[in-house]
């Protein structure tokens, strides 16, 4: 992979900061992006000094304008783009009838039109470059499975999995040689929470304890390095944690038989729904 460019929306913490410092020791040319300007250019600084040719750029990805001014800034610099890391997400909790029009559409805009500013702005010049590229979209057990206080994050996550099916089979379908994947992750250890505006009541507790899961979870390096595996492996699916399969079965298994749903996640024990 050395040489290569890849980009990454919401590099500065998280996932997308393990990301971005596994893809620099693979030898990647990074142009990285993030609302976040000190985080963001204090680990553009860290990853030069250790040698990595990095493009950093303030952005926010649910801005379509934005998105497209990062895809000039990233042909400007490095002429072409191999990977596509479409990472940026925010959390929000909470009674899905209590939280307000402006909390759902920052978290509809970040992490769903994020992935569609970036898919966009990207595939179109992936496809031009005729070579083979690949495209990681970050989704969440939250998008595979639901749980209650987790509407707009569920319902973001559920959409960039269905988008990352779509343009699957969209790409198949043109003999392209870019190829896609959809990133599931369970508890990655992040601040994602520190996101989560909710300050009272019983979304206050949910938020707390999956905070406190949360930042317990795998490391973002960890997580990194099994997706730049199935990367290689031209794989859909990246679940990195497995208890939750028992959850999804039973989802599944809810809906082919046309039962209502119950919710338990037993399974899941140091498996949080959500991650960043």
């Amino acid at each position: 992979m050395a040489g290569r460019v890849a980009v990454i929306t919401g590099a500065a913490s998280g996932i997308g900061r393990g990301l971005a410092e596994h893809a620099a020791q693979l030898g990647l040319r990074l142009v990285l992006a993030d609302v976040d300007a000190p985080r963001l250019m204090a680990l553009a600084a860290q990853l030069q000094g250790q040698g990595a040719e990095v493009l950093a750029r303030v952005t926010n990805v649910g801005d379509a304008e934005q998105m497209a001014q990062l895809r000039e800034a990233a042909l400007a610099r490095f002429a072409g783009v191999d990977l596509l890391f479409n990472n940026a997400g925010v959390m929000q909790t909470g009674y899905s009838w209590e939280i307000d029009a402006g909390q759902w559409q920052r978290i509809l805009d970040i992490n769903l039109r994020g992935v569609i500013n970036g898919i966009r702005c990207f595939v179109p010049l992936l496809l031009e470059q005729g070579r083979p590229a690949h495209v990681v979209n970050t989704a969440s057990l939250a998008g595979l499975v639901c749980s209650p206080l987790m509407a707009p994050y569920t319902v973001t996550k559920q959409a960039v999995v269905a988008l990352s099916e779509t343009l699957h089979y969209e790409l198949a379908q043109l003999g392209a040689q870019v190829s896609v994947s959809v990133l599931c992750p369970g508890a990655v250890a992040s601040a994602i929470m520190d996101s989560d505006p909710v300050e009272a009541g019983p979304a206050a507790s949910f938020s707390a304890a999956l905070d406190s899961s949360i930042r317990a979870g795998m490391s973002p390096r960890e997580l990194a390095a099994l997706v730049f595996q199935a990367v290689d492996e031209k794989r859909f699916w990246i679940l990195p944690h497995k208890a939750f399969k028992p959850a999804l079965e039973r989802r599944l298994r809810s809906v082919l038989d046309e039962t209502n749903p119950t919710f338990a996640m037993p399974e899941l024990e140091g498996d949080s729904h959500a991650a960043r």
